[in-house]
């Protein structure tokens, strides 16, 4: 009999078949995690309820005193944490690390038993006691490098306040604690990826300064509340800096952190400020303008460390500018009032375009659209212009603005817009036409409106009054009638089919209000002009297609056809 021939192996970089992988059992993952965390957990809690009733008995019936309770709690945490290094030795370090958890509590516990509930030492000697704990475990988290103790550090930190409060305003030696501990966690995540305890150490900061502002704050507070709410900012936008040192584990993929962080500290801040400031609108304007300039700053100095790195880091380093954008968006409107609003909106959104333009940079002309919308929506929506005189106005002017960014959009497009791009800049000459119509009809009917309302302040004015509405109605289909042959003229121009059909149809609108309105509302000398006008459009623009002026035609050779612009 022959042996068995021996088993194939798999050649180097030859991925085994699907059946020889080793299935995933996922029932027995789930029975080990109870067993291991869930069960470990509960065993925990219900040791401290244990205890806690035993305590309960002994100072009940009074076997211990006060200082002997303090005592007992001391000592069995100091204990609890020296043995739990035993485990962690052996290899069971989650088990160490839990009963860490509870030593650290009962060390809490303990201290604050002995300033709130027995007042044996003061709460200034509490505080300090607690201080040391939270140092203690920082230093065991950083030394064993221990993420779950940098949480246990975090949350023992951010209760020590309330553990020892005596309901008295201490602000200044409040928040001067919650800063120290905030550095302390800015300096832990410069060295180790603990992204958790960044969102903890903001939340435990917006939860001591929450609390505290609407037990205490009033306007003479204000600037000290202004210089630690600024501490806090700071540290907070400090954290994209700092996290370049690990970035080989900060930076591997999507990070969360680092994308939202940015976004959250800056609402948070500017919240506090606008709780403050909501009467002061230029103190809260320029506040506004300095938290711009300082995310252009912490823009460009996150780029400097960093360089040239994953499009994550591409990605916080323009979400920097984008929330310095948003920032100058906001200062507008509190400095600004009426049209100045929107030129100012209307202006950013240029010079944003200049720069998206020419640092090549997507993300910049997104904001770009999103400020020219803003801006055009306010003129045409939200400013009340009262115009007293034609053309010569605020309200021409900013429409003026308006157009010319726009036609300024158009000529960029045509150099530098991709084909993917090149619908936002045909929806840009759309935009440009239709603006300026609006702002011509708008000049006409106010002009009108004007010497009517001058009038209706006369007695006996009705007939006059009645033809000069007339004369309105037909300036209307005159701008619009000029307009169209002008856009049809500068379609044959430049060669663009895409002005043309604009102009023809801003011409079919025009034909239907002339023989739907204008036959049956204007009087007949208007009729005769409305009707003769637009009739020799018509005809002119048939003989410019009929003769072919601007050889449109395909050449008969077939050496070529008409290449026209699409913009």
């Amino acid at each position: 009999m022959q042996p068995p021939p021996p088993p194939m192996r798999p050649k180097p970089g030859v991925a085994a078949p699907k059946f020889a992988q080793t299935p995933h059992r996922s029932s027995q993952d789930l029975e080990g995690t109870i067993g291991k965390l869930w069960l470990n957990r509960i065993g925990i809690i219900a040791i401290l309820i244990g205890v806690a009733y035993f305590l309960k008995y002994a100072f009940d019936s009074g076997w211990i005193g006060p200082g002997g309770r303090v005592a007992i709690g001391l000592i069995a945490g100091i204990g609890v944490m020296v043995w739990s290094e035993n485990f962690r030795r052996k290899g069971s370090v989650a088990f160490s690390y839990s009963l860490k958890a509870v030593g650290i509590g009962i060390l809490y516990l303990s201290l604050w038993a002995a300033s709130q509930y027995f007042h044996l030492v003061p709460a200034s000697a509490a505080f300090v006691a607690m201080i040391l704990v939270t140092a203690s475990t920082i230093t065991l988290a950083l030394t064993q490098d221990a993420e779950i103790l940098a949480v246990y550090a975090m949350i023992g930190g951010f209760s020590t306040p309330a553990l020892v409060s005596t309901g008295q305003n201490h602000e200044i030696v409040l928040f001067s604690y919650v800063a120290l501990l905030d550095l302390a966690i800015l300096a832990m995540v410069s060295f180790k990826p603990w992204r958790r305890i960044v969102w903890g150490a903001m939340l435990g900061t917006a939860v001591m300064y929450i609390g505290w502002w609407a037990e205490y704050y009033d306007l003479s507070e204000r600037t000290v509340t202004v210089l630690f709410a600024s501490a806090f900012f700071a540290i907070f936008a400090l954290v994209p800096l700092v996290t370049p040192l690990t970035r080989s584990r900060w930076h591997r993929g999507y990070s969360i952190t680092l994308m939202a962080l940015p976004l959250v500290n800056a609402c948070a801040f500017f919240g506090a400020l606008y709780a403050m400031y909501s009467d002061e609108v230029v103190r809260l304007t320029w506040y506004a303008l300095a938290l711009a300039a300082v995310y252009l700053f912490l823009s460009s100095q996150f780029k400097r460390r960093v360089g040239s790195e994953p499009d994550v880091v591409k990605t916080v380093n323009l979400l920097h500018v984008a929330v310095a954008i948003v920032f100058i968006t906001i200062a507008i409107p509190l400095k600004l009032d009426a049209h100045w609003i929107t030129i100012g909106w209307l202006v950013e959104s240029a010079v944003l375009l200049g720069i998206g333009v020419q640092a090549k940079a997507d993300f910049l002309r997104i904001f770009a659209g999103c400020a020219l919308a803003l801006g055009v929506c306010r003129l045409l929506f939200i400013d009340n212009f009262y115009t007293q005189t034609l053309v010569f106005n605020a309200r021409f002017a900013t429409f003026l603005v308006a157009i010319a960014i726009l036609a300024g959009i158009v000529a960029a497009g045509e150099r530098y817009a991709s084909e993917k791009e090149m619908p936002f800049v045909k929806m840009a000459g759309i935009a440009l036409n239709l603006l300026a119509l609006i702002a011509l009809t708008r000049e006409a009917n106010d002009y009108f409106r004007r010497h009517i309302v001058e009038l209706y302040q006369q007695r006996d004015m009705y007939e006059t009054t009645r033809q000069l509405e007339i004369a309105r109605d037909f300036s209307f289909s005159a701008i619009w009638i000029i307009y169209g042959a002008a856009m049809m003229v500068i379609g044959f121009w430049k060669r663009s089919a895409f002005i043309r059909w604009q102009a023809m149809v801003l011409v079919a609108v025009t034909i239907g209000k002339v023989f739907l309105y204008d036959s049956r509302m204007l009087q007949q000398g208007y009729r005769i002009l409305t009707f003769i006008a637009l009739g020799v459009v018509l005809m002119a623009i048939s003989y410019a297609y009929h003769r072919d002026w601007f050889k449109l035609s395909p050449h008969k050779t077939g050496s070529g056809t008409e290449q026209e612009s699409s913009a």
